[in-house]
């Protein structure tokens, strides 16, 4: 079954390297990016030079969720785009969860 994301629910697709996290909000119906964000971000990087560790993905979750509630997201759907669910994806997760998210 192929996640789809809509204005009321949209879709949170993660994408990870070794050394960054992208992030980004999309209405499918419209084909439509509503917000994105990355470790490359100067806040982000400010705080962790190097982005591919558990802290810097929970700070990373901490940041996009108090800015995605900001943009009046407040419900999502987490596509993890077929990365596992442990290390830096659950660890970004449950900071989505405890920054407010609900998914």
């Amino acid at each position: 079954m192929r996640m789809r994301g809509t204005n009321q629910l949209p879709r949170l697709v993660v994408r990870r390297s070794e050394k960054n996290f992208f992030v980004q909000v999309m209405d499918d119906t419209c084909n439509k990016s509503l917000f994105s964000l990355s470790t490359l971000d100067k806040e982000i990087r400010q705080k962790f030079p190097i982005c591919a560790n558990l802290k810097a993905a929970e700070y990373f979750g901490q940041v996009f969720a108090q800015r995605a509630k900001e943009k009046g997201i407040e419900k999502i759907i987490f596509d993890r785009a077929g990365y596992l669910y442990h290390g830096r994806i659950k660890t970004f997760a449950e900071a989505l969860r405890k920054g407010g998210l609900q998914f």
